[in-house]
């Protein structure tokens, strides 16, 4: 690729991207997207102040830190996590928008990410690679790092499919579309689907699907890897529902933290309203799809209650 088109493309991607915060903004507040992308520079100088203190006083050697990955399908509630964790000052914070990790939300490549976590003076890194889902269990054997840990985080398929439609519209459509058709070489969204998953892509007609439905059956696709990839068997593992998080941030909190092995603190929760989750009517969903959500629902629901850490009192 020349100069000259890699220059367009870019330029077409930040004029994209801008054109995206701006609709976000008008339909969602702008106060609830300086939140949710953590754009607040009084908030974030803070914060960052508040971690360099910390290298000083209590830093890790380089190569100490243990890499943490918070996965799953975008509009699942993963901002609000990490947006809690990042209080901690001994967590080093590596969003989708760090522009050392990622490039266009997709990791850069392992040798970075091995780099950064290697230099890391923090007790955790924590990623958040939700393009990079799918290879989860390969970035959990990276080698020169740790070992790590992951939390997968779902949300009910309604509520989720009612935000990533109102935030991102037909991309979820467009995606299926294209593992219909063939089309799908080099996109994320189609990396490591079993053939099982393509087939079912293709028994729907996509051409004439509603976005609402299209992110209902993304998200049994996506969320459906937990188990192909075998996520439900390792014990370094979390399976979280952003749902529980909402109803109860304080218990799923201290169930975090009990995983990760870090110490409970109520300022990593402070930004939560506990609440039920579930608020409006349910979409009009293709009925064939609805049934594949609600049985996929069932079994996350319960491999949730599995991974859930053992309470040992007080985190």
């Amino acid at each position: 690729m020349s100069r000259v088109s890699t220059t367009t493309e870019r330029v077409r991607y930040t004029a994209g991207r801008v054109a995206r915060h701006v609709h976000w903004a008008r339909t969602e507040g702008v106060r609830r997207l300086v939140e949710e992308d953590q754009l607040n520079p009084v908030t974030r100088a803070r914060t960052a102040w508040a971690k360099h203190q910390w290298r000083s006083a209590h830093g890790v050697r380089r190569g100490d830190a243990v890499p943490v990955y918070v996965v799953g399908l975008q509009r699942s509630g993963t901002n609000m996590l990490l947006r809690g964790l990042d209080e901690a000052p001994e967590v080093e914070v590596r969003g989708e928008n760090d522009r050392t990790v990622f490039e266009r939300f997709r990791l850069r490549g392992d040798h970075v990410l091995q780099r950064t976590v290697a230099r890391s003076r923090h007790r955790i890194v924590l990623v958040k690679p939700l393009c990079d889902s799918q290879r989860v269990d390969e970035l959990l054997e990276l080698p020169g790092t740790r070992p790590g840990r992951a939390v997968w985080q779902w949300r009910d398929a309604h509520d989720r499919a009612r935000s990533e439609v109102s935030k991102f519209g037909t991309s979820n459509l467009e995606a299926l579309r294209a593992i219909a058709e063939g089309r799908d070489e080099g996109m994320w969204q189609a990396q490591r689907l079993p053939q099982r998953s393509r087939d079912l892509v293709r028994s729907f007609d996509t051409a004439s699907m509603t976005a609402d439905t299209a992110a209902v059956l993304f998200w049994c696709v996506r969320n459906e890897l937990f188990f192909d990839l075998g996520l439900d068997t390792r014990d370094d593992v979390l399976l979280m529902s952003y749902d529980d998080l909402v109803r109860d941030p304080e218990g799923q909190m201290r169930s975090l933290c009990r995983f990760l092995d870090f110490p409970y603190r109520a300022s990593l929760h402070a930004h939560i309203d506990a609440r039920q989750s579930h608020g409006r009517s349910p979409l009009e969903i293709d009925p064939a799809v609805d049934a594949l959500a609600d049985a996929l629902t069932a079994r996350l629901v319960a491999a949730t209650a599995a991974s859930r850490p053992v309470s040992e009192g007080a985190a």
